[in-house]
């Protein structure tokens, strides 16, 4: 009873903290209001379309007119036509393009000649979503334009109709895209940035709720609460942001899943372990950090690098097994590969428990971190003799 008493009191005296200092709040569920918000509405479209790309026609021929139309036509790319590259290349270096291509003086002559005339790309990379875009569309457009002149050709040498398309294309392509059939970039990165985002904000508040004790000089009166236990202390504190965090993570995941219709193949209820999990287990990196670093400005920049570092280590942008081998075991360090690789099992395949066990243990391990650094955490809360700003 004595224990529950003072975790008690605790919550209570935590939830006085809330109303006083509403950084707590706004830096918790206004932040990931916002994150949630914008990312629906900034990917709504699903992917973008019409990426403006710059066309030099030198060759002013049939051919290249007919290029220059599919390609406008084609959804990811809108044609901006200039006279010369000069004029080209001067909005490709603004950004107002993301790609050019020069069609070359005589193409059509020497394409029905059967030689091979050079078509030049330059694609503005310092845009990446833009710019690979602009080369897709480019490159999908001269291999379309070039079996649709090949075809002409076969034509006029005599060749019945139902052999062009062997002749044109002898190995079909069937692709198949799984668990995201319809190439949706919102379905690709809002699954996995804001349970990001979810991370960094659980392991900074945290963090900072757990120096603020330091900064302030609280600490001494956190413990006379629990009668100078660190365990109920901790426990009290903890109690109050899972239920906050969780309850933040689960209504993510019903706005994803059930709202916004995000496609699933597994189980609602395994995505909100997952995301239990993944609360639980940044509560123990955040309280692993400031234990170690138990000064208010130190934990906190670690605690933001620390969960930038998550995002590009996950693996959601660039797998894990192209990056050099010390990375990849670098990576296990972050609970949002794990929720990753969860998410995976259960969203695209519908595995279940026996696809993503393995990730729920690497995310209980996680919780267990805070009993390294107690005895060290308590020491400067009890001495107040490290730095406080």
């Amino acid at each position: 009873m004595k224990v529950w008493n003072d975790i008690r009191g605790v919550v209570l005296r935590e939830l006085r903290i809330w109303m006083h200092r509403p950084i707590y709040l706004v830096g918790s569920i206004v932040t990931l209001m916002f994150c949630t918000i914008f990312c629906l509405t900034f990917f709504n479209e699903g992917i973008p379309e019409d990426v403006p790309v710059g066309v030099v026609d030198n060759d002013n021929s049939w051919v290249s007119r007919y290029f220059i139309r599919e390609l406008d036509a084609m959804q990811l790319a809108k044609t901006v036509k200039f006279d010369n590259y000069d004029e080209a290349a001067e909005e490709l270096y603004k950004g107002n393009l993301g790609g050019i291509i020069v069609l070359p003086q005589r193409m059509s002559a020497d394409i029905q000649s059967q030689k091979q005339p050079e078509v030049h790309y330059y694609i503005n990379s310092l845009y990446i979503i833009n710019g690979a875009l602009a080369y897709k569309a480019l490159l999908t457009m001269t291999n379309t334009a070039n079996a649709a002149v090949q075809r002409e050709v076969y034509r006029k040498l005599g060749y019945p109709e139902y052999k062009l398309r062997d002749l044109i294309q002898p190995i079909a392509v069937d692709a198949h895209q799984i668990g995201n059939a319809e190439n949706n970039y919102g379905y690709y990165l809002t699954n996995i940035l804001l349970p990001a985002f979810l991370e960094m904000i659980v392991i900074l508040v945290l963090s900072y709720s757990l120096g603020a004790e330091l900064k302030y000089g609280t600490s001494r009166h956190l413990l006379d609460t629990t009668h100078g236990s660190m365990i109920d202390a901790l426990l009290g504190k903890l109690l109050v942001y899972t239920i906050l965090f969780t309850g933040m993570g689960m209504a993510m995941i019903l706005i994803l899943y059930n709202w916004a219709h995000f496609p699933i193949a597994g189980s609602l209820w395994h995505m909100f372990l997952a995301i239990i999990m993944l609360v639980l287990a940044s509560e123990g990196i955040s309280v692993f950090i400031i234990g170690c670093l138990p000064v208010p400005r130190l934990a906190l920049s670690i605690s933001a690098l620390y969960s930038v570092l998550g995002f590009s280590l996950s693996g959601f942008t660039l797998p894990t097994e192209v990056m050099p081998s010390f990375v990849q075991g670098l990576s296990a360090a972050f609970p949002i590969r794990h929720y990753y690789l969860w998410y995976c099992q259960e969203v695209f395949y519908g595995t279940g428990f026996a696809g993503w066990w393995p990730q729920l243990v690497s995310l209980s391990i996680f919780m267990f971190l805070p009993l390294f650094v107690l005895y060290r955490l308590k020491g400067a809360y009890v001495k107040q003799n490290f730095p406080t700003n």
